[in-house]
């Protein structure tokens, strides 16, 4: 069996101060990716975008339940979660 691999949540604020999250392996590679306009068609017109939320999930199952109820949230919600959580 496989060792679980970390996967990340995050979070940027794109440069028009939109919202966009998501998942990845691996946080650096996804930003440049972003910010190279190859990361997401949303991200692509808005560049560039910065890392203001992330968080550590197990499991690509996990990261991605919890994507879902972030983006359920209303932009009200998010930015409170931002103020009150370390966005790195």
């Amino acid at each position: 069996m496989a060792a679980s691999r970390v996967w990340h949540l995050y979070m940027v604020r794109c440069a028009d101060g939109a919202l966009y999250s998501g998942v990845t392996t691996d946080l650096d590679r996804r930003l440049r990716e972003h910010n190279a306009g190859r990361g997401s068609a949303c991200t692509r017109a808005r560049r560039p975008v910065r890392l203001v939320y992330r968080k550590r999930c197990v499991g690509r199952g996990s990261a991605l339940r919890q994507e879902a109820g972030l983006k359920r949230l209303s932009r009200r919600k998010k930015e409170g979660l931002l103020r009150t959580s370390w966005a790195g």
